[in-house]
C-alpha cells in the first residue's frame, strides 16, 4: 500500500512558534512502523515558515510574501535536517521535494515530478513535500499543503490520503462547543450540507482550516482514493487502521493526473470567450477548441499557459494549455485552421487548445 500523509504547520509546532520535537518524532516514529509492515509513505509537510520563525526572531507569521519567503528559507533547512534525523534512527532516508505550481502544471514538469518521487520510492526512500515557498508567488501557487496533498496523493497512485490537523475529525458544528458531534464518514457533498466550514485555522502559523481539508478531500475521493482526516496525536491510530477521525469515501473514478493538476492546481492567466457552438463542443463532446469557436480573448499569456474558456455570459466552462501567445490571436479567432495555415503558414494548422490538454469543469 502507497499512502500520503500530510502534517500542518498548527501539528508540528510549539506555543512559542518555534518546532514541537516531540511531536515530529511521534509523527516520525508512526511512519517508521508504517514502513516496517512493508507500505510506502510520502509525508507532505507543512512547518517551513513556521520553524523559520524563532531563528529570526518574529513572533508570528508574517503578512508580507518576501519575509515569508526569508523565513521558509531559514526554515526548509531546519525541518528537513530534523526529520532526517530522527528517521535516520529507524535506518530511512529523507528525501527533499519541493513544488511549485508552474513544475507541476506543464507536461514536461509534472512527469519529472512522478518520475522523481516514483524513483524515490523505488529506493526506500521517504519523500518529504513541501511547496517551494521560497520561490513561489503570491498569484501562482497551491495556497495550502491540503491541496498539495491531494494531488501529489494523485500523482504517486497513492491507496490512501492522510490529512493531520490539530482538530481530531470533522464536527456538525464548532467542536469547542458542547452539542457538537464528530461525523465518521462523508460519502459525498450531501453530508456536508448545512455544514459551516469557512472558520480558518486557530492556529497562529497555519495557513488553512476545515475549509481547505474538506476541499482536499474532495480532489482526492473525486480521483478514487480515500481520505481520513483526524488529529496528529492520533497518527499511529489512523496509520494502523484504527476507527479515528472522519473517513471521506471515494466519489469518482482515477483521472489522468496532469488533468487534475489543471483542474485544482492552476488559475487561468487568461480567458477565451467562446461561442454557443464551441462550448457545446467542449462540453458535450470533448473536442478539441479550434481558432473558428472564439469570439474574444482576455488577458496576457504565452503558448503553453493554462487559460480559462468561457461562455459568452462569463460562465467558465473548461480549463486548457493554450497553444498560442495572446498576442497572435486576436488575428487568429473566429477563423477556419485552413485559412490560417494558408495565409500565416502550416504551423497555424492546429487547435488552440488540444483535447488532451484540456479539462472540463
Amino acid at each position: 500500500m502507497r499512502i500520503v500523509v500530510k502534517v500542518g504547520s498548527s501539528s508540528l509546532s510549539s506555543a512559542d512558534g518555534g518546532l514541537n520535537l516531540s511531536r515530529l518524532h511521534m509523527l516520525v516514529d508512526a511512519l517508521a512502523d508504517v514502513r516496517d509492515r512493508g507500505d510506502e509513505v510520502v509525508l507532505v509537510s507543512s512547518g517551513a515558515i513556521a520553524t523559520g520563525l524563532s531563528p529570526l526572531g518574529l513572533p508570528a507569521r508574517p503578512r508580507d510574501l518576501a519575509t515569508q519567503q526569508a523565513a521558509a528559507s531559514v526554515g526548509q533547512g531546519l525541518l528537513v535536517a530534523r526529520y532526517t534525523e530522527r528517521f535516520a534512527r529507524h535506518d530511512l532516508v529523507v528525501g527533499q521535494v519541493l513544488l511549485t505550481v508552474d513544475d507541476v502544471v506543464r507536461r514536461t514538469q509534472y512527469r519529472n515530478a512522478y518520475r522523481t518521487l516514483a524513483r524515490l520510492l523505488d529506493l526506500g526512500v521517504v519523500p518529504v513535500v513541501n511547496e517551494n515557498d521560497t520561490v513561489a508567488t503570491g498569484e501562482i501557487r497551491f495556497g495550502d499543503n491540503d491541496r498539495l496533498a491531494a494531488l501529489v496523493a494523485h500523482l504517486v497512485h497513492a491507496d490512501r490520503l492522510v490529512l493531520l490537523s490539530d482538530v481530531d475529525g470533522l464536527y456538525d458544528g464548532n467542536p469547542m462547543l458542547p452539542g457538537t458531534s464528530l461525523i465518521p464518514d462523508v460519502h459525498g457533498d450531501a453530508d456536508l450540507e448545512g455544514l459551516d466550514l469557512a472558520k480558518p485555522s486557530a492556529s497562529k502559523v497555519g495557513t488553512g482550516g476545515m475549509v481547505t481539508k474538506v476541499e482536499a478531500a474532495r480532489i482526492a475521493t473525486g480521483a478514487g482514493i480515500p481520505v481520513l482526516l483526524t488529529s496528529a496525536a492520533q497518527v499511529r491510530e489512523a496509520l494502523e487502521g484504527q476507527p479515528v477521525g472522519t473517513t471521506f469515501h471515494p466519489t469518482g473514478r482515477r483521472r489522468p493526473t496532469r488533468l487534475l493538476w489543471l483542474a485544482h492546481a492552476t488559475t487561468g492567466k487568461g480567458t477565451l470567450v467562446l461561442d454557443p457552438g464551441a462550448v457545446r463542443a467542449l462540453v458535450e463532446r470533448r473536442a478539441s477548441l479550434l481558432p473558428a469557436g472564439v469570439v474574444g480573448v482576455e488577458g496576457i499569456f504565452e503558448s503553453g499557459d493554462p487559460v480559462d474558456l468561457a461562455a459568452e455570459d462569463g460562465t467558465v466552462v473548461a480549463r486548457g494549455l493554450v497553444n498560442y501567445d495572446a498576442s497572435e490571436l486576436p488575428r487568429m479567432i473566429g477563423r477556419s485552421t485552413h485559412d490560417l495555415a494558408a495565409e500565416l503558414g502550416a504551423e497555424y494548422e492546429r487547435e488552440l487548445v488540444h483535447r488532451d490538454d484540456l479539462v472540463v469543469l
